[in-house]
């Protein structure tokens, strides 16, 4: 899906770190910061700075990788995660993502309001009257929407610059204060506390919101006139100068104020700073209106990217929300909806409820922003050259540490959060059926797992790792568009205990139109497969007879890092052209000590209901293992959940009593799920051939297994297959070993 990009972006580094600073020295630091100290004392907020940054600053590293990989374009966070993860779980994210920066934008209003409590305090003591916030929040919410929809970003970007002016100058003088406290209590880094460690996920629930505001910048990746340098330079400065500025202003409050002032006097930093009764406040006004600002400006752009990717159910849905002025192509549509999104929460005047979910979206997305860093260095795709480089372990640390963090904040809410994103991703995923499908970061990764485990696996198997038998099936057939029931015994067996790869033949030389020809029609069998669910590796094979294709797919590896160890050749019963072409080649297949298994296809559906039988001769001494444990492992796949295995056994009358106590004795010792009502000991007759036998008693079995001989193929011939013209299918099965059953 190709997205609309903005021709020329209007903006440099500067705004990406103005606007990112401006939010993570925000609200909380001036009306929460001075509890977290009071609280936990100095290295314990020490403690919480460095494990929120233990997320941040890898997050802050994996958007600057990417965003040097390629450009970035309308709408940061989401554009990463949907050209990564796929736009199905982009949009699941984007979503969740825009609805938590619009209700950010109330939060930093409402936050806004605690700037005028001093004027508010004034108007109960003197008069009386108990006046809402919403008499501040809202008037200040819609100078903000009229702001951002009249002018757009860059009278935005310009208001960044003067509030973050305000911001710097009140830092300044903060630092610059002193207290009677502070000169007597001769504080410093030895005598720091650390107390009410009982406390600390609760008040790190508090705090960790002021670090979220490291992404802010990346939002406006669609006006930027260079993304790869200034988001990078902008988001990485944004995160490490908020991370000093936080440990400075935790050492600052720590030694200059008391434990009971720093707990019950939100406004704490006031009595500090130079002038604090005016300054504090007014930074206070600064901080949230710039985080509000950069909220503002980056919500719009996010929705906007949305809709230009479709994420909408409604086509009039997105073609409004990704309408833009042709003057300044600001998102104007969006920005409405932003601001009355907004303006709804303000109203409300509390968003705490909201204010924990939106922070368990946020860790979402860093967690999310990690994993595509690290996946990228796992999947080491050559397409994946990104100018600044993190590292691994430092994305796989960040990742972890989101996920962690979310449930030792608030497990109820992390647990919303997820379902709510899984509910979200169900919806989109139903009106968005086209585009599902496996993007290259999840191909790539998984690619390299499986070279890994193949390699692994191949180091080891000196060691007997495959000590415990289990098919590893070949099957190859030219007529799959004519019959599918050999592709559905290789299913039945890759479900669950097996692995299998099953090979159209295309008969001719390799050419540019046999090889277009294969691509064709492996796409035609991957549609016809994909009705019923699929457990098999599916391929073409070209090859000029029928001997050089058998002897060409003998040789190929095995999908699951294991050799092939069986082969399965079929025929049609009622036309079985193909026997001799298979019997000729038995003697090949079998030299390479596979376990060979020849279905005679029957034109009839299978009655699963009906179950498998197995019949044993006293011919059958290798195959009688082999043949009981494809049974038990075709019974495993739920088309056969209400079916049974039935084991029939013809022998002379001498040896009934012996084969019962072995056979019973081996289900016994295997643990098969065989009922000794379901085992049936039949005394050979003269006068009633074995075929004869098998066709009276197992005419309605929905599968039908028996042995087969390497002599008796040898010298009966196409004879050894006929004789079953009552059955549906009928396995041949031919093992190179006794099989173990223990």
């Amino acid at each position: 899906m190709k997205t609309t990009t903005i021709d020329q972006g209007k903006f440099g580094t500067a705004p990406v770190f103005f606007t990112a600073i401006s939010t993570i020295l925000g609200a909380i630091l001036f009306l929460r910061f001075g509890f977290a100290v009071g609280t936990l004392g100095f290295w314990g907020v020490i403690m919480i700075i460095l494990l929120g940054h233990l997320v941040t600053i890898p997050t802050a590293l994996a958007i600057s990788e990417i965003a040097t990989n390629k450009r970035v374009e309308g709408g940061g966070e989401y554009f990463i995660i949907s050209r990564s993860f796929g736009l199905n779980i982009g949009a699941t994210i984007g979503i969740a993502l825009y609805l938590s920066q619009a209700i950010s934008v109330a939060f930093y209003v409402i936050a806004f309001t605690e700037a005028f409590d001093f004027f508010f305090s004034y108007l109960y003591n003197t008069a009386g009257i108990h006046l809402p916030r919403q008499a501040i929040s809202i008037p200040a919410m819609l100078f903000l929407s009229a702001l951002i929809i009249k002018k757009g970003a860059n009278l935005g970007v310009k208001a960044l610059y003067f509030v973050v002016v305000i911001l710097i100058t009140t830092l300044v003088l903060f630092f610059a204060g002193s207290t009677g406290y502070g000169q007597s209590a001769d504080f410093h880094l030895a005598n720091a506390e650390m107390r009410n460690m009982d406390q600390f996920f609760l008040v790190f629930a508090i705090i960790f919101p002021a670090f979220t505001g490291m992404t802010a910048g990346v939002g406006l990746s669609g006006d930027l006139k260079n993304p790869s340098r200034s988001i990078p330079v902008g988001t990485i400065a944004a995160t490490l100068s908020g991370m000093i500025i936080y440990c400075f202003i935790a050492w600052k409050l720590a030694g200059s104020a008391s434990v009971h002032d720093l707990i019950n006097n939100q406004m704490v930093m006031g009595k500090v700073a130079v002038a604090g009764f005016l300054v504090i406040p007014l930074g206070l006004a600064a901080s949230t209106i710039s985080s509000a600002l950069g909220s503002v400006m980056v919500a719009p752009r996010t929705l906007q990217a949305l809709a230009r990717d479709k994420s909408f159910p409604a086509a009039w849905m997105n073609r409004w929300f990704a309408k833009e002025r042709p003057g300044d192509k600001e998102p104007v549509n969006a920005s409405l909806i932003t601001c009355s999104i907004a303006m709804a929460f303000v109203a409300l005047g509390d968003v705490n409820a909201v204010a924990m979910i939106i922070s368990m979206f946020f860790m979402v997305t860093y967690g999310s922003l990690c994993l595509i860093s690290f996946l990228n260095h796992f999947g080491s795709s050559p397409a994946y050259r990104p100018r600044f480089k993190s590292r691994w372990y430092i994305s796989l640390a960040g990742f972890l540490a989101a996920v962690w963090i979310m449930f030792k904040i608030n497990t109820p809410y992390a647990i919303m959060a997820i379902l709510i994103m899984l509910l979200l991703n169900l919806y989109v995923n139903a009106y968005h059926k086209n585009r599902k499908g496996l993007v290259s970061i999840f191909a790539n990764s998984i690619f390299q797992l499986n070279r890994n485990l193949q390699v692994y696996l191949q180091r080891r198997s000196s060691s007997k790792i495959f000590a415990e038998w289990r098919p590893s099936a070949i099957c190859i057939s030219k007529a799959s568009f004519q019959r599918q029931n050999a592709f559905k015994l290789l299913n039945w067996l890759a479900y669950r205990y097996g692995f299998g790869t099953y090979l159209h033949r295309i008969q001719g030389y390799f050419s540019k139109a046999t090889h277009q020809q294969a691509q064709d029609e492996l796409i035609r069998l991957v549609k016809i497969v994909e009705k019923d669910k699929n457990y098999v590796y599916l391929d073409t094979i070209i090859s000029p007879s029928y001997t050089s294709a058998i002897a060409q797919a003998i040789q190929t590896p095995g999908i699951a890092g294991m050799e092939n160890n069986m082969v399965i050749f079929e025929f049609d019963k009622d036309k079985p052209d193909e026997l001799p072409h298979i019997i000729d080649n038995f003697n090949l297949v079998s030299s390479g000590n596979f376990d060979i298994c020849i279905l005679g296809c029957s034109r009839r559906s299978v009655n699963y209901n009906n179950g498998i039988h197995v019949w044993i001769r006293s011919s059958d001494n290798e195959n009688a293992n082999l043949m009981i444990l494809l049974s038990f492992i075709i019974q495993g796949h739920p088309h056969w959940k209400n079916g049974e295995i039935k084991i029939f056994e013809i022998c002379k009358p001498e040896d009934v009593e012996e084969r019962k106590k072995e056979l019973k004795e081996l289900i016994i010792k295997g643990r098969l799920p065989i009922t000794s009502s379901n085992m049936e000991i039949l005394i050979k007759k003269d006068k009633e051939s074995p075929k004869s036998v098998i066709n009276r008693l197992s005419a309605d079995a929905g599968l039908v297994i028996v042995g087969l001989k390497e002599e008796s193929l040898n010298h009966r011939k196409e004879e050894v297959f006929e004789g079953y013209e009552n059955l549906g299918d009928v396995l041949f099965v031919n093992s190179r070993h006794t099989k173990s059953i223990e």
